[in-house]
C-alpha cells in the first residue's frame, strides 16, 4: 500500500526564537505602547492579529507597555480576549501602576512583581557600558547615577547618557551632580556630623550652600533620610557596613563613625 505523508513545517531552533526577538524581529511577539496607542482602534487590530496562528513559534505573544494607559473602551474590548483567549496566544502587560488596571483583568491574568535591580548591580553594568564607550567615570560618580536610579536600570542609563553629553568622555561626580541636579553623599554627611556636634549656626551655612548649588532640596531631605537609615543598620549591626549597598568604599570609613 501507499503511505500518505505528512508534510512537515521545521522549526527554528530556541536560539534562533532568543535572538530574533532580542532583535526586535520576531514575528510571533507584537509590541504595543499603551502610552502612545491608547485607543480602542489599536486593541480591536491586536485582536484582529490574535486570530491567526503563529508563523514560526508555538505562541502568539502580544507584549502590552504601560497597560494601565489604555482607555476604559480598550480595556473592554481586550476583555474579552483575555477572557477566553485563543489557545496560540499569550498576553503579557507591564505596567508600573497596577492599582489602575481593572479587577476584572486582574483576577484573569498571572501576576508578577518584578523586585528593583540592586544599587551594586547597576554601578556594575554602568561601569561596563561606561568602558565600551571609552568614558572614564570615577567611582563615586557612578555611585551617585546607581542611587539615584532606585532600582531602575533604564533610568541609570539614561541619566549616564546625558552626563556624556554635558561632560564628554571624562565625568567627575560633580559633572554628574551639576547635570542631574543630585547631591553626593559627603555633603549630606557634612549635614550629619553638624547635628551630631550641635552646631546650630553651621546648619545655615550647610543650606546656603546647598541652595547655591542649585540641589533640589526636596532630594537633600531624600537622601539625608537615606544616609541615617543606613546608619541606622550600621549601628545596629556593624558587619552590615560592608554591604556595597549601604556604603562605598570612598565613604564607609566616614559612614561608620558617624553611626557611633
Amino acid at each position: 500500500t501507499d503511505t500518505v505523508k505528512t508534510p512537515t513545517i521545521d522549526m527554528p531552533a530556541p536560539g534562533v526564537h532568543c535572538a530574533a526577538i532580542m532583535e526586535g524581529r520576531h514575528i510571533d511577539v507584537i509590541e504595543m505602547d499603551a502610552a502612545s496607542s491608547t485607543g480602542v482602534d489599536n486593541v480591536r487590530e491586536i485582536i484582529g492579529i490574535a486570530q491567526h496562528g503563529p508563523s514560526l513559534g508555538r505562541f502568539k505573544v502580544f507584549i502590552i507597555d504601560e497597560v494601565h494607559m489604555l482607555s476604559s473602551s480598550s480595556f473592554n474590548a481586550l476583555l474579552k480576549s483575555i477572557e477566553e483567549p485563543p489557545p496560540h496566544v499569550i498576553f503579557m502587560m507591564a505596567t508600573t501602576e497596577i492599582q489602575k488596571i481593572r479587577e476584572t483583568i486582574l483576577s484573569r491574568s498571572h501576576v508578577f512583581e518584578l523586585r528593583t535591580i540592586g544599587t551594586q548591580a547597576i554601578a556594575e553594568q554602568l561601569r561596563e557600558v561606561a568602558g565600551k564607550e571609552q568614558i572614564t567615570i570615577d567611582d563615586a560618580g557612578v555611585a551617585l547615577i546607581a542611587r539615584a536610579a532606585e532600582g531602575s536600570m533604564r533610568d541609570a542609563q539614561s541619566a549616564l547618557d546625558q552626563v556624556i553629553a554635558f561632560a564628554g568622555e571624562t565625568i567627575t561626580a560633580e559633572d554628574v551632580s551639576t547635570v542631574l541636579g543630585l547631591i553626593g553623599r559627603e555633603p549630606v554627611l557634612d549635614v550629619v556630623e553638624v547635628v551630631a556636634d550641635e552646631d546650630a549656626a553651621a546648619v545655615f551655612a550647610l543650606a546656603g550652600r546647598f541652595v547655591e548649588a542649585g540641589y533640589d532640596l526636596r532630594l537633600v531631605c531624600r537622601e539625608l533620610s537615606r544616609v541615617l537609615r543606613d546608619m541606622m543598620v550600621i549601628a545596629i549591626d556593624s558587619s552590615r557596613a560592608d554591604d556595597p549597598e549601604i556604603a562605598g568604599d570612598a565613604e564607609r570609613e566616614r559612614l561608620v563613625a558617624l553611626s557611633k
